[in-house]
C-alpha cells in the first residue's frame, strides 16, 4: 500500500493564538489547496482546533512522510511560517529557507494512528485523477463530508484499553468499513489528553452516513463507549438517534478541506479501477 495518513499536532501558545488562528487559516486555504495541487501526492486534507492549546493537521497521501513534508515547506511555506507564529518552539523561519528543520520538526510532532483504513489502497491520488480524466467522469453531483470525533477516555488505563482493542480489531475494523461501503478514509488517532480521535472522509450526508455506520461498525463503538465519558446508550445499533447526537457534539469543524478529485465517490473510483484493469478473453 503506497497510502499513508499523517495527523501533526501544533502546540499553540495560549488560547487567544487558538482563536486567531481560526479566523487566519480560511484565508490561507487556496494558496496551500494550490500547493497540494502541484505536489500532486496528496487525497485529502483539512485543519480542526482540538483544543484551545492544540491545531491538528491531517491528511492522506502517497509515499513517505520526508518527501512530502519537504514539498510542503518549498510550495506551501508561507502557509506554515503563518502558523508557527502561534506555535510554541517552532522551526526556524521563513520555512521555505529551511525545509530540513520543518521536516524535523513534523516528524517529532507526528501523531501516529493506532489504524488506517482506505478503501481503494492500490491506487494514488495521480492514478486517480488520471482514470477520471480519461473516462471523462467527475463527482459534481456527490457530496463528501469530513468527521472528526474526539472520544474521551475516563482515564488513562481506559485509554489504553482503547488502544489494545482498536489494535486487535484491526483488521476486523477494515472489513467492517468495507461493508459500510461510503467511507474513503478512517484512522483512529491517539490524542492528548487520554482522548481518541477517530478521523474520516465519506460520502454523503451526516445522518445517513451515521446509520449505515451504526450497522456495519457499532459494535466497535459498542466497546469504545464503555470507556468513554459522557458515552450514549448502547448497542449503537438500537440507539441510532442518540448515537447521532453524540458524535454530532463530539465531532470539530474542520478548516479547510482539501479533494484532489474532488466529488468522485468511493463507488466511482471503484469503477474507474475495475474498468481500467484488462478484461479476460
Amino acid at each position: 500500500m503506497s497510502q499513508n495518513h499523517f495527523t501533526l499536532s501544533f502546540p499553540l501558545r495560549s488560547p487567544a493564538d487558538a482563536t486567531a488562528l481560526a479566523t487566519e487559516l480560511p484565508p490561507l486555504m487556496p494558496a496551500l489547496f494550490q500547493a497540494q495541487d502541484s505536489i500532486g501526492t496528496i487525497h485529502y486534507s483539512r485543519f480542526t482546533i482540538l483544543s484551545e492549546k492544540t491545531l491538528l493537521f491531517l491528511g492522506e497521501f502517497d509515499g513517505e512522510l520526508g518527501p512530502l513534508m519537504s514539498a510542503y515547506a518549498q510550495q506551501a511555506g508561507p502557509v506554515f511560517d503563518a502558523i508557527f507564529q502561534h506555535v510554541v518552539d517552532p522551526p526556524p523561519a521563513p520555512v521555505a529557507a529551511n525545509a530540513d528543520a520543518f521536516v524535523e520538526w513534523a516528524v517529532e510532532h507526528l501523531l501516529k494512528p493506532i489504524n488506517i483504513y482506505t478503501a481503494y489502497p492500490e491506487v494514488t491520488a495521480k492514478e486517480i485523477k488520471a482514470l477520471a480524466a480519461a473516462a471523462d467522469v467527475d463527482g459534481t453531483k456527490n457530496e463528501l463530508n469530513l468527521f472528526l470525533v474526539i472520544l474521551p477516555m475516563k482515564s488513562k488505563l481506559a485509554f489504553y484499553e482503547v488502544e489494545l482493542i482498536l489494535r486487535a480489531r484491526g483488521h476486523g475494523t477494515t472489513s467492517d468499513l468495507d461493508k459500510v461501503g461510503t467511507p474513503h478514509f478512517a484512522q483512529f488517532v491517539p490524542l492528548e489528553g487520554n482522548q481518541v480521535g477517530f478521523f474520516t472522509v465519506y460520502d454523503g450526508g451526516f445522518d445517513k452516513y451515521i446509520e449505515d455506520f451504526t450497522k456495519n461498525i457499532g459494535q466497535v463503538f459498542d466497546l469504545l463507549f464503555k470507556f468513554t465519558k459522557g458515552a450514549p446508550p448502547s448497542p449503537c445499533r438500537k440507539y441510532t438517534q442518540e448515537f447521532i447526537d453524540f458524535a454530532a457534539g463530539a465531532n470539530r469543524p474542520p478548516i479547510g478541506f482539501y479533494q484532489a478529485y474532488p466529488g468522485l465517490s468511493v463507488q466511482d473510483i471503484h469503477a474507474l479501477i475495475a474498468d481500467s484493469k484488462p478484461q479476460p478473453v
